[in-house]
């Protein structure tokens, strides 16, 4: 299954997923398959979509959206990564 780039670009620029594409382009980084992702995995995903300063942006994020501590984003935690993704990384997630 072939994972949907960005069809949509609102007038502010932002890309528009939906929830189910947002989980489907984090999973394609979770290089270890562990179904969470770690700071490294975030790093990767930010800096493949052209976005600036990924070092800082996958460490405040994972500050950001980790509630329990663990140093990675599990099922749980992912409201709050799509929290983070809209302030800083320019992605709109629609819940349909």
């Amino acid at each position: 299954m072939a994972i949907k780039t960005y069809k949509s670009i609102s007038r502010d620029g932002k890309r528009i997923m939906t929830m189910d594409e947002f989980k489907q382009w984090l999973k394609k980084f979770d290089t270890d398959n562990d179904g969470r992702i770690s700071k490294e995995e975030l790093r990767n995903a930010i800096y493949e979509t052209g976005g600036r300063f990924a070092r800082w942006k996958s460490r405040r994020a994972i500050k950001s959206a980790d509630a329990d501590g663990s140093g990675f984003i599990d099922e749980n935690e992912i409201t709050n990564l799509v929290d983070f993704a809209e302030k800083y990384l320019a992605i709109s997630v629609i819940y349909i």
